[in-house]
């Protein structure tokens, strides 16, 4: 049986233009603590669909565990105004909570 995430290293050969499956390489390389190469894929989503906010949020966790807190800092101020723009309440209070922290 193939694991997750050469699964989706697959899909992504397989469909190179396809951000959701980006998304998902990039998420599971997060999840396994691979940040560097995560945000690659993710801000490749991102170029995709800028006001993906569930992603501009992973890039701004990846800066964070990378030690780029300015990064950080920029990529959770776009990420809250998404969630303003967007209206979306438990990502809006995350974003507020993790720039309160940050400054």
């Amino acid at each position: 049986m193939t694991d997750p995430l050469t699964r989706q290293r697959q899909m992504v050969a397989q469909h190179p233009q396809n951000e959701l499956a980006r998304y998902s390489l990039g998420r599971a390389l997060f999840d396994r603590g691979e940040f560097t190469e995560a945000k690659l894929y993710l801000q490749i989503a991102l170029e995709k669909k800028p006001d993906w906010m569930v992603v501009q949020i992973l890039v701004g966790k990846c800066d964070l565990e990378l030690g780029d807190r300015a990064a950080a800092v920029t990529a959770f101020v776009r990420a809250r105004d998404l969630a303003i723009a967007q209206h979306h309440e438990g990502p809006l209070a995350e974003m507020e909570q993790l720039l309160s922290e940050l400054s």
